[in-house]
């Protein structure tokens, strides 16, 4: 018993919040692309933020719960429907045995996560739930979902089911489902925008571009083309140049990383990213802003700003006390 796929959408996997520790081995960290959404998921069914939960791609999934669960919906701007009622984002929602879940397609935005209460109960290699589609590891046997798949979910542990009764109680009968009156904070809900504004840092071979080539990455927009994936989102606009020719050795990279290959248009590394790469980096998408990266759709315009390193650590401090405040809220309400 647990959750069965009726329509898996188009690109429906099992994600975590990454596979650390391997990248040394060439095996890449992968895990959510919006990881904000993802946390908040996870924090709202009484999980700990690092369980696995379904990460959902433009159009969703359809799923016909075998048996009740506790779940959130988090991220782009889905309309997901129970008997013709519209679920709540970003809030924890009780879900009857028997219902059937459609998600739809997403207004604004990318990507959406459900978490349910407990998690999924799948293998862990290395330590990781995330699926990689690439090397066929992770998730559900290395894959996205597909119709017929059931997935089997773990006993929610004792902060959700507090959260479950207390939400069993206040359902009301003949309700399609129970929720909570109040709402995750404006202040720590993500600006999803169609033109969204990247603060940056300087990468590590700022300085090797042409000025005029620095000039255009901060005053001119870049359009998300149609070849961006998990891996990097490709960006079509002033080609960037460097000053000279120079061969560089490859490094280290992380996601949100600005490369920028030959032909000028920068490459920002998303979660599948490759462990290392031998482009010249120009920027650094701060911590704060990489889940309005992960939601852009293709076609979106995209600038960029340069900010300073204290900005960046200060942006990244209220993102982190806005998600410490939340789970203090979560274990209050779970009293």
């Amino acid at each position: 018993m647990g959750i069965y796929v009726i329509k898996p959408g188009v690109l429906t996997t099992i994600q975590d919040i990454g596979r650390f520790g391997y990248q040394k081995f060439g095996v890449v960290a992968g895990g959510a692309m919006d990881t904000l959404a993802y946390r908040v998921a996870n924090i709202l069914v009484g999980n700990e933020e690092a369980e696995a939960s379904l990460e959902i791609t433009v159009v969703g999934p359809t799923l016909y719960f075998e048996h009740a669960a506790l779940i959130a919906i988090c991220g782009a701007a889905f309309k997901p429907m129970i008997d013709g009622e519209e679920l709540p984002l970003w809030r924890p929602v009780w879900i009857e045995a028997g219902q059937t879940l459609h998600m739809g397609s997403a207004k604004q935005g990318m990507r959406a996560y459900i978490a349910v209460a407990g998690g999924f109960k799948l293998p862990k290699p290395m330590n990781s739930y995330s699926t990689y589609l690439r090397a066929q590891i992770g998730g559900l046997e290395g894959r996205m979902l597909k119709a017929n798949d059931v997935l089997q979910i773990r006993p929610p542990n004792e902060r959700s089911a507090k959260i479950i009764d207390k939400l069993k109680r206040e359902n009301k009968k003949g309700d399609s489902f129970a929720s909570v009156s109040w709402k995750v904070s404006d202040e720590l809900l993500p600006r999803y925008s169609l033109q969204p504004v990247l603060r940056v840092l300087p990468g590590s071979q700022f300085e090797f571009f042409k000025p005029e080539s620095l000039q255009c990455l901060f005053q001119e927009p870049f359009v998300v083309e149609p070849q961006s994936d998990r891996m990097g989102y490709r960006l079509k606009g002033a080609a960037l140049q460097l000053k000279e020719a120079r061969e560089l050795l490859s490094e280290p990279v992380v996601m949100g990383t600005v490369q920028v290959p030959s032909d000028g248009n920068p490459i920002v590394l998303m979660a599948d990213r490759q462990t290392t790469g031998g482009y010249p980096k120009i920027a650094q998408v701060i911590s704060a802003d990489l889940p309005l990266l992960a939601q852009a759709q293709i076609g979106n315009p995209i600038r960029f700003e340069l900010i300073d390193i204290k900005e960046a650590q200060r942006l990244k401090m209220i993102m982190d006390l806005s998600l410490l405040q939340l789970q203090t809220t979560i274990k209050m309400y779970s009293l």
